[in-house]
């Protein structure tokens, strides 16, 4: 199946790390793909094995985290036939699978200690067992990892193998983050857009409202490129009004009504609008209205308070640094994205244009 998903990208630091990508293709080593969640690991592992020698031969993806820690062996090392419960015929690994070609571990850090023993020796010596088998098998695989973890720290916490990982670093290609990719988002966002459109069957595609692009640009994206798709293929299929999209929303989950989660904090009190309409009275007259109002009066009042008292103390701490953004945000403790949310928010961009 052909996907959907394509390598899309314009920014300098994003081109360099598939540069060095491409690089390491032609040569047959272990590669180390780094990045958060969400920036395209999986994409790029699949670009080192197709400009690889390897490119006709398979590439076999195992996600390691996919699977509880007594079948991640059988996986990847395959079983004879009752070699444990369940086991009633032979089955050939991850790495039988690939031989001759490439085999991505995706979530490399999630592999227990024993198993990260027996991909050592795969690794090393080109040499995997089945579990219940007493010989060996010659297998020619490259191999590819990703993670989301500095695995360095891991070595240091006794929780990753150091000789494993000294394996594997041949090449580390570290994938950057969608916030220090900020000219890619526009790019991003337009590709993501009009394929929803066209998915939609809408007969023109006017991209995005200046605003909205502007909020794009300045949210940090910590679901990186898989949130980026997200929310603008929601922005697109929920706006129906003609020309270009003029409403997004980043977070899905917010809403008046959310319940409770496990850490115990409530979603903020419900605003008149969200409820539809203005309280009534009480068809008993028994001053059950007032109940009403002052449980609705009461929280508004308290966030207009600090709504009240937080617009204040932006506006003082941009006068203090001569409407200095980045002076401000350090002293505020900030990022620069968290001040030009808080102005936006507060209306004051106009002020420190």
């Amino acid at each position: 199946m052909k996907r959907s998903t394509q390598v899309i990208g314009q920014s300098g630091v994003f081109l360099d790390a598939l540069e060095r990508a491409s690089r390491a293709a032609a040569l047959d080593r272990p590669v180390l793909v780094i990045g958060e969640r969400g920036t395209g690991k999986e994409l790029v592992a699949e670009r080192l094995h197709h400009l690889s020698p390897r490119w006709d031969q398979p590439l076999v993806t195992m996600n390691c985290a996919a699977l509880p820690e007594t079948l991640i062996e059988a996986e990847l090392f395959g079983h004879e036939a009752g070699a444990f419960t369940g086991a009633s015929k032979a089955r050939a690994g991850r790495f039988e699978e690939a031989d001759g070609g490439t085999l991505f571990l995706d979530e490399l850090g999630t592999l227990s200690m024993g198993a990260q023993e027996r991909l050592l020796r795969a690794v090393e010596y080109g040499e995997v067992t089945r579990i219940g088998a007493s010989r060996p098998l010659r297998v020619d695989v490259r191999i590819v990892a990703a993670t989301n973890e500095h695995l360095p720290d891991r070595v240091e916490d006794h929780t990753f193998r150091a000789d494993l990982l000294d394996r594997l670093c041949f090449e580390v290609v570290t994938l950057p983050p969608l916030r220090a990719r900020k000219s890619d988002i526009p790019v991003l966002a337009d590709f993501f857009g009009r394929r929803m459109s066209s998915e939609l069957g809408r007969d023109e595609w006017l991209g995005f409202s200046p605003e909205i692009e502007e909020a794009m640009r300045d949210y940090r994206w910590p679901g990186n490129v898989r949130e980026l798709r997200n929310v603008v293929e929601r922005a697109v299929y929920r706006w129906e009004r003609g020309g270009a999209v003029g409403a997004i929303e980043f977070d899905p989950f917010d809403s008046p009504y959310r319940p409770a989660g496990a850490n115990g904090r409530r979603p903020a009190a419900v605003p008149a609008s969200a409820a539809g309409s203005a309280p009534t009275a009480s068809p008993r007259g028994d001053g059950a209205d007032d109940e009403v109002a002052a449980c609705e009066v009461g929280p508004s009042d308290f966030k207009s308070r600090v709504a009240l008292f937080e617009r204040e103390l932006l506006t003082k701490a941009l006068a203090e640094h001569r409407f200095n953004q980045r002076a401000t945000a350090e002293a505020l403790g900030l990022s620069y994205d968290q001040l030009r949310h808080a102005l936006r928010r507060h209306d004051l961009i106009g002020a420190v244009a």
